[in-house]
């Protein structure tokens, strides 16, 4: 994704799918997945009920980028 067409989003992380994916919902209610990028995995991860910033595509909001 170019930084041009990235959305910044606050979201809130739902449930743990994997060690690096993860359930997240947005303030409207839309439901999505959300990844930490493989730069940013040796960080600690999230935990479950956190608030964090996605960056998402406006071609693809079914899933985005954790920002760590």
């Amino acid at each position: 994704m170019d930084d041009c067409e990235t959305i910044l989003l606050d979201a809130q992380l739902e449930a743990v799918i994997d060690s690096h994916a993860f359930r997240a919902v947005l303030g409207n209610g839309h439901r999505f997945t959300a990844y930490i990028a493989a730069k940013d995995r040796e960080k600690e991860a999230p935990e479950t009920g956190c608030c964090v910033k996605v960056a998402m595509s406006p071609y693809s909001m079914n899933m985005g980028r954790i920002i760590i």
